[in-house]
């Protein structure tokens, strides 16, 4: 099994593979999510927030924030991803991008 350490701090081309896969796949379905409208349960538990007490220590990171850091990972500055998901064409763009990412 290859490790991490071995050629040096480059990881293996297939967990490059992997890496891109996730994020092709998270954008995809936030899309979906996205499009269906603020009163599906789905759409809810992706943007809502938690209500009661959080636990001390950082916080932790939820669906949006992974899907913010993807989307700025394919050069999306925008604060607003739910209204470029409405866009099938360009949202669509995006997660082909983060498909053919060059993963550090």
């Amino acid at each position: 099994m290859a490790s991490l350490c071995e050629g040096g701090n480059e990881p293996p081309d297939s967990l490059k593979a992997i890496s891109k896969n996730i994020k092709s796949r998270r954008l995809r379905w936030a899309g979906h999510v996205a499009r269906m409208g603020e009163s599906r349960n789905a759409y809810s538990v992706l943007v809502g927030r938690p209500e009661g007490k959080r636990p001390l220590g950082r916080p932790r990171h939820r669906w949006e924030d992974n899907i913010k850091m993807d989307l700025r990972e394919v050069g999306y500055d925008g604060r607003d991803w739910i209204n470029l998901a409405q866009d099938r064409d360009q949202w669509r763009a995006y997660v082909r991008a983060a498909m053919n990412l060059r993963v550090p």
